[in-house]
């Protein structure tokens, strides 16, 4: 139980078998590098610091993310924090190289003259954390995690997977596994590697429970921690306006008409939607924590504010209805 001066989200409980903890709460740092639109330095570095007054201690980021600007100002933010409070994720699996990038290309808008190359053979992997290390300036990584292997799963699980083994073996990170927005993939990272923790992006929440159907109870029975993102579906579960999007595209009609049931029940109850799509992955045991991405100050403390809302029993009971 949360202690009067920790607020839930704030406590600090294990990962999978690892002995790396993290906040039940964490946060996200892609829309601190440009996702959808440029965010100034200055801005970037008051949401994190609004995250480090609320208790967040769990920090999410990629070389992806504004090819490498979240890493960046990640760790220019933390050299100022004591080093053994935070617990840092970082993903390998894309490399960054000189080259002209898009404006907006990927989704992100602060160009970096950098442009990303896939690689998860066992070399892409250690250059690819020596130079999240020197873009951080941290010492280490706590969690390194293969982000999105959709169409290289024989390479990461012979390359890839490996090498952060042999890493781990070696205490240079403490737990190691897999980040994506499907489910098949992670299962199969679950059954048949050694992985410490999942990050499942989008498939665990008030519309898509896909993760519950297999990802879920496997990493339960094998004591694998499971770290849900996307708990917005990409924006349209934080604030269902026209304009939303689901999984990063325009919302179907059939999404909004099950958006707009889910937003009725939530106002029956005097609860935002936004604070139940928060709160609800952590209701399954095998949840350990859930990361919420936020471009700014103001979006941390309406994220802080939702997951500090009472849920009642009555509205989970009718959102699992519904189904």
């Amino acid at each position: 139980m949360a202690s009067p001066a920790r607020p839930w989200f704030a406590e600090r409980v294990p990962l999978g078998r690892s002995d790396v903890t993290v906040t039940r709460l964490g946060l996200g740092t892609a829309p601190l590098a440009g996702l959808y639109s440029a965010v100034g330095e200055d801005q970037a570095t008051a949401a994190l610091e609004a995250a480090w007054a609320a208790g967040i201690r769990y920090f999410d980021t990629a070389p992806h993310y504004g090819a490498g600007l979240a890493e960046r100002r990640l760790g220019a933010f933390l050299a100022t924090r004591p080093r053994a409070e935070p617990t840092v994720s970082t993903k390998v699996g894309r490399l960054l190289v000189p080259g002209e990038a898009t404006a907006g290309g990927e989704g992100f808008h602060d160009d970096q003259g950098l442009v990303r190359v896939r690689d998860y053979s066992a070399e892409g992997v250690y250059r690819s954390l020596s130079e999240s290390l020197e873009r951080s300036g941290l010492d280490s990584f706590e969690i390194a995690l293969i982000h999105d292997p959709d169409d290289h799963w024989q390479e990461a699980v012979t390359g890839a997977y490996p090498a952060l083994e042999r890493l781990r073996a070696e205490g240079a990170v403490r737990a190691i596994g897999a980040g994506m927005n499907q489910t098949a993939m992670l299962t199969r990272f679950v059954a048949e590697t050694d992985v410490d923790c999942v990050l499942v992006a989008g498939r665990y929440t008030l519309l898509d429970r896909t993760a519950a159907d297999d990802l879920l109870p496997l990493c339960a029975r094998r004591q694998v921690g499971v770290i849900v993102g996307g708990v917005f579906n990409s924006g349209i579960l934080a604030d269902p306006v026209p304009g939303a999007t689901y999984d990063y595209a325009p919302a179907t009609e059939d999404v909004w008409r099950r958006v707009r049931a889910l937003a009725e029940r939530c106002a029956e109850h005097g609860v935002a939607p936004a604070a139940a799509a928060l709160r609800f992955p952590l209701r399954h045991p095998a949840v350990t924590s859930v990361v919420v991405g936020a471009r700014s100050a103001r979006e941390v403390t309406e994220n802080i504010a939702h997951a500090a809302t009472a849920i009642p029993e009555a509205l989970w009971a009718e959102l699992d209805a519904s189904g």
